[in-house]
């Protein structure tokens, strides 16, 4: 047998393997990917997921709403989510409708006769609405419920911890069949 017919079969056997780790690689990929766009701003990321409440901005996003925002620069029009420093952590989703990033945006909800008693600055703007996805905020609400997580848990704790019955045991109800001898 030639060096050649003995280097096929193992050269067949790599790229056999290589084809065979190609779905695996595809699907690492995606994922960071899909971590890289989904990391949330509290955790250093630039995506920050907002539930809608209140209706300042009917006609565009209603109660319940869920709103993914991305960190970016923010113009005229757009639709931001920021915080004002002296609420507390709450966020605001409103448009920009003038100012600048240096001297403080001017926003207003769609549904307002009136302007946003703040004016954010760049650094309290948490990110640039992005994507909106109508009524999956009241969905995403149930898993930050820690009544659910417990609800969860308890359930995970109660089939883990559940008694199995053993091979060698007969059932119950089962009665054994008598043996015969030919």
């Amino acid at each position: 047998m030639s060096d050649l017919e003995q280097a096929r079969p193992a050269g067949e056997a790599l790229s056999r393997r290589l084809v065979g780790a190609l779905p695996t690689a595809v699907l690492v990929l995606v994922a960071l990917v899909g971590a890289w766009f989904l990391w949330p701003s509290s955790l250093g990321g630039c995506t920050t997921l907002t539930i809608v409440s209140g209706h300042s901005m009917d006609g565009t996003y209603r109660t319940g709403d869920l709103v993914v925002s991305r960190c970016g620069p923010a113009e005229v029009g757009d639709v931001i989510v920021y915080q004002p420093q002296d609420m507390g952590g709450v966020r605001v989703i409103h448009r920009i409708v003038g100012g600048t990033a240096d001297d403080g945006w001017v926003v207003q909800g769609d549904n307002n006769d009136f302007t946003d008693p703040w004016t954010p600055r760049g650094d309290e703007v948490v990110g640039v609405a992005r994507v909106h996805v109508g009524g999956a905020g009241a969905l995403s609400s149930l898993f930050l419920s820690p009544v659910v997580w417990v609800s969860l848990i308890l359930v995970a704790a109660g089939i883990l911890c559940w008694p199995a019955r053993q091979d060698d045991e007969p059932a119950a109800d089962v009665e054994p069949e008598p043996a015969v001898v030919p």
